[in-house]
């Protein structure tokens, strides 16, 4: 069930709301009609998943139950993360290493095609951050009913944000949120709309190009592949900070604020600026549940160790978007990238101005792009050689299916995305001038 479907707009989530508003005339609790809800969400992309993230719920309440009730015990922390990446693994990357082992020694063992399950990365970043809390004795009177809702609620099922048990919890428990609120109501109406706007107009104009151009790619010349580029960069931010908004405002009219996600990233002046405003939870959990405690655990911790560290982490945060080497080489790229900006801020003895740095860094995360999209290395290397291939500058295409795409809509449509992404105020903004009035 996608956000921007008149299913959701239309039916699930005003039924939704009327359940939750009057779970007291119906003598339900409102966590638990919440579940429930979710569990509808859920299994409206693939029934046949639901026992998937039971299982995963009830088993991961069992390890979080243990490790807040008896004192820190590493064994129990250790089986409980190992049980999730199995699980991810066996889900997302299972052909993957069966391709590669094919691959590298010649042998012809058979892939098993799983569907991957719903949400699953997310939960399983949610759900590791929020065993390590426990084992710091971070959450207490742990209940199943709590946990469950933690893991099914709908808005932030799908893709995040990633989200704190505590912080979610202190929400849900809080009567005042059972109330309804006029202002969350608004300001969640008004986010949805500013999500679809994202998605529908924004992502969706643009991922027509964006489709058809690496369908085809030996139509590209210089400047079609620089605007391909441009406008897969464009389609991505407004795709995912469409979702998010509309995760944002869908769980606004429960009385729920979600963490925020994006904070306009292509106005950051440097690749360590831009990862703090891009998949801002992610982020967040890469230091604070992977490179933190990794780099606690090595001895004589310098500043060489800690750029190898940020490398293999990004690598991590690669192969996590997807089980393909072009995302591994994308996470590779962002993790040099952070290198590299963390040497220059160590031995600058000058400073960019802030419209070049803001030029660097765009272009930087644009070119990465290119393998976040590509299906395979030869995609990604054929765009660009046509990027710094000067000689086909002046070709022209005539082909019919790209000259329809690339009418005066598209253009206008991308100079938008250009002057939102730039100059226009974002959806943090938007929501904290709301809360004020």
């Amino acid at each position: 069930m996608l956000f921007y479907s008149n299913i959701y707009l239309f039916l699930f989530l005003p039924i939704s709301l009327l359940l939750f508003y009057f779970h007291k005339l119906l003598k339900f609790d409102h966590k638990t009609l919440l579940i429930v809800c979710g569990i509808f969400f859920y299994s409206w992309w693939n029934y046949k998943y639901v026992p998937l993230i039971l299982l995963i719920i009830f088993i991961n309440y069992f390890f979080a139950l243990k490790l807040t009730l008896t004192k820190s015990n590493k064994l129990i922390l250790f089986f409980s993360i190992l049980f999730n990446i199995l699980i991810l693994i066996i889900f997302k990357y299972l052909d993957f290493f069966i391709l590669n082992l094919n691959y590298v020694f010649g042998i012809n063992l058979e892939t098993y095609g799983l569907p991957f399950p719903l949400a699953l990365s997310f939960i399983t970043f949610q759900v590791i951050a929020m065993l390590v809390n426990c084992y710091d004795k971070e959450i207490e009177n742990l209940r199943l009913k709590d946990f469950f809702i933690f893991i099914i609620f709908f808005p932030q099922l799908i893709a995040g944000p990633i989200v704190k048990f505590n912080y979610m919890i202190k929400q849900f428990n809080n009567k005042e949120n059972q109330k309804f609120n006029l202002v969350c109501f608004n300001l969640g109406i008004l986010l949805i709309l500013i999500g679809l706007v994202k998605k529908i107009l924004l992502a969706e104009n643009l991922g027509n190009f964006v489709d058809y151009g690496y369908e085809n790619i030996n139509l590209l010349n210089f400047y079609l592949s620089w605007l391909l580029t441009f406008s897969f960069t464009f389609q991505l931010y407004f795709d995912f900070s469409g979702y998010i908004d509309m995760a944002t405002g869908s769980a606004l009219l429960f009385n729920i604020i979600l963490p925020k996600n994006f904070n306009s990233p292509f106005k950051s002046l440097s690749i360590i600026d831009f990862w703090k405003k891009w998949h801002i939870t992610l982020g967040e959990f890469l230091t604070n549940y992977i490179y933190s405690p990794w780099a606690k655990s090595i001895k004589k911790l310098n500043f060489t160790k800690s750029m190898m560290l940020i490398i293999v982490v990004f690598l991590i945060a690669g192969i996590w978007h997807g089980p393909t080497w072009c995302f591994l080489i994308f996470g590779l790229i962002h993790g040099l990238g952070l290198v590299t900006n963390h040497i220059y801020r160590k031995n600058t003895i000058f400073e960019l101005n802030t419209f070049l740095s803001c030029f660097i860094t765009f272009n930087f995360v644009n070119l990465s792009f290119i393998f976040f999209r590509s299906q395979n290395f030869l995609e990604a290397f054929s765009i660009l050689n046509n990027l710094v291939n000067y000689s086909r500058i002046i070709e022209i295409t005539n082909n019919l299916a790209l000259v329809e795409i690339l009418d005066i809509k598209f253009y206008l449509i991308f100079l938008s995305a250009i002057l939102i992404s730039f100059f226009g105020i974002n959806s943090n903004q938007i929501f904290e001038k709301y809360k004020q009035n």
